[in-house]
């Protein structure tokens, strides 16, 4: 898995603790953004706090998620390490998450022609 530069500030850490504690959803724009919410709960027990910092956390199924609700990503390049995190976004504590939906998902989408890695089309995962 390759390693990330992350750095969590002040004013994210009050809005997602908060959102958290009050029950609202967090929702993260990105599989960077999932991997830096989840590295920083890893290390304080489920909640934020001001970090900087690296990352290098593999996501796979079955992961258990502590901040992300809501998973807003592009279609990633068969066999990649960011299609594992996102199958275990799909179905979260699952020995297999959501792989079967995810490649079904893929799937459509090539029938559908749209466009993967970057600057491609996205996906909402709920």
């Amino acid at each position: 898995m390759h390693t990330e530069r992350l750095e969590v500030g002040e004013e994210t850490v009050l809005a997602v603790n908060e959102a958290k504690k009050s029950g609202h959803r967090v929702i993260a724009v990105g599989t960077t953004a999932t991997r830096t919410l989840e590295t920083v709960a890893r290390k304080n027990g489920g909640k934020l706090n001001f970090y900087a910092g690296k990352t290098d956390i593999f996501i796979f199924p079955p992961a258990a998620f502590q901040i992300v609700d809501v998973l807003l990503t592009n279609f990633h390049l068969p066999e990649s390490t960011l299609l594992m995190l996102v199958s275990a976004f799909a179905a979260p504590g699952k020995k297999n998450g959501g792989r079967e939906l995810i490649l079904k998902t893929y799937a459509e989408a090539i029938r559908e022609r749209y466009r993967f890695f970057s600057y491609g089309d996205a996906m909402l995962i709920l």
